[in-house]
């Protein structure tokens, strides 16, 4: 079971269309990590068992099968296409509702706390998971034992 968040492109009840007004029928969502063609895996329910297939095939209404569009806690590349791969859109760095809480940290320092909203799940410094165990969460702050580099983008994934 993976931990997922509803898609801002897709996510519940959205409905796609041609350049003409004409509901997607038979459209393809293919869905990438952010930045790449490497297939990622988006999820039919927040329970983030069941992965959709890439690319989702749009119903006869231009609707994603099921209705909804869950993603993991990375950034997503999405391509919406016709139904004969004529390519409609492309929508790059997406993320999940609630998925992340950007900063863009400079400094040096020992330690760094943060003020949290939500439960964390992870955290990244520039792209990369940090264990566990270099950092800490207390009531709302989340501490590093040890400071990111001098210039860091610090996600912090929560729910």
């Amino acid at each position: 079971m993976a931990v997922v968040f509803l898609s801002p492109v897709g996510g519940a009840a959205a409905q796609f269309f041609t350049n003409s007004g004409v509901p997607l029928t038979g459209g393809k969502l293919y869905t990438y990590a952010a930045g790449t063609t490497t297939p990622q895996a988006t999820y039919t329910s927040s329970s983030g068992v069941t992965a959709h297939s890439n690319p989702i095939i749009l119903d006869s209404a231009g609707r994603v099968p099921g209705g909804e569009i869950w993603l993991t806690a990375v950034s997503y590349k999405f391509i919406l296409n016709t139904s004969t791969d004529v390519l409609i859109a492309t929508y790059d760095n997406i993320r999940g509702f609630g998925s992340t809480s950007v900063t863009n940290y400079t400094g040096n320092g020992s330690t760094v706390a943060y003020a949290v909203s939500g439960n964390v799940v992870d955290v990244y410094i520039n792209g990369v998971y940090q264990n566990r165990n270099t950092y800490s969460v207390s009531g709302a702050t989340l501490t590093f034992t040890q400071a990111p580099p001098y210039s860091a983008i610090i996600e912090i994934l929560y729910v």
